[in-house]
């Protein structure tokens, strides 16, 4: 089957000029190119099929290469294939054939009906009008998402051998968080799946940073990292890896998927996060909590 992609990329990898830091950025959830052909399998309207988009995420982390390290972007959106999963994370009902006992058919990503395809997109809507076959689900796991994973792979390669540690910032959004009780929501959520994929000093540079710019940050709660933060964080081999998830009210309308007037206060409070990160020496944070409250300090 032909890719859905064959006259245009997938994905992108923006180089910097210059590699300057160990730090690599992954936008995987903002792609807004939907293939004619898979636009056709939908049922839903053209605004309802983005709403599981990390609208916009690539332009609020787009500075980083101009800064000195790369960022992989998606382009494909995640309605259509959803790198933040494990390859073969399928959901049965979804396909005319039956799935082998090779596939994950039951994990709770499954289902909720969020796997490596995703069966709905916000709100529990169903995206396909019918049944898809095997051959849907290869072609976009085999000509994308590997090549995907394949060039991530690379990029913190070649972090390691430049500096000898890395650390991969995987970045996406969240629907705005209700309170609770008299807990106040969180506008920023880090992800570490609690402790195991980054080392501690790290985290608590970045929470310090977008807490010091007067936001609510919880860490691994609802969102502990997913399939690119558990996979690549190998603290111990010298990969760091942490999810950022920043609320989609702080910078953008949710029902439209319009920017608001927060958008650039949020690209700038990036921006200088971006700055932060890039200039640490990674070696000497991941090994000294007392490195980062300095560098928190600076």
């Amino acid at each position: 089957m032909r890719s859905d992609y064959w006259d245009q990329p997938a994905f992108e990898t923006i180089r910097p000029r210059r590699l300057v830091a160990p730090v690599v950025f992954n936008s995987g959830h903002s792609g807004r190119v939907y293939p004619e052909r898979f636009l056709a399998m939908t049922r839903l309207d053209h605004l309802s099929i983005r709403q599981s988009e990390d609208a916009f995420v690539d332009e609020l982390f787009g500075r980083a290469p101009h800064l000195g390290a790369p960022m992989l972007r998606a382009h494909f959106p995640r309605a259509y294939l959803d790198v933040n999963r494990e390859p073969w994370e399928l959901d049965p009902t979804m396909f005319v054939e039956p799935l082998s006992d090779r596939f994950n058919t039951t994990s709770p990503r499954v289902a909720a009906g969020l796997g490596t395809l995703a069966r709905i997109v916000a709100e529990n809507k169903p995206i396909y009008r019918d049944r898809l076959t095997l051959d849907d689900a290869r072609t976009r796991i085999e000509g994308i998402y590997h090549p995907y994973h394949t060039a991530l792979q690379g990029l913190l390669s070649d972090a390691i051998s430049a500096f000898g540690v890395a650390l991969l910032i995987d970045c996406h959004s969240m629907p705005r968080i209700a309170r609770s009780g008299d807990r106040a929501a969180p506008d920023v959520v880090l992800g570490d799946r609690y402790g195991t994929t980054c080392a501690p000093a790290l985290v608590d540079l970045v929470e310090t940073m977008f807490a010091g710019a007067g936001l609510k940050v919880a860490r691994n709660r609802p969102y502990a990292g997913g399939f690119a933060t558990r996979t690549y964080g190998r603290p111990q081999h010298g990969v760091h890896a942490l999810q950022i998830e920043i609320s989609r009210h702080l910078y953008m309308n949710e029902a439209t998927l319009t920017k608001n007037d927060g958008f650039e206060a949020m690209q700038s409070l990036i921006e200088r996060l971006i700055f932060a990160l890039i200039g640490l020496d990674l070696m000497a944070l991941a090994s000294t909590p007392a490195a980062a409250e300095k560098a928190a300090a600076e």
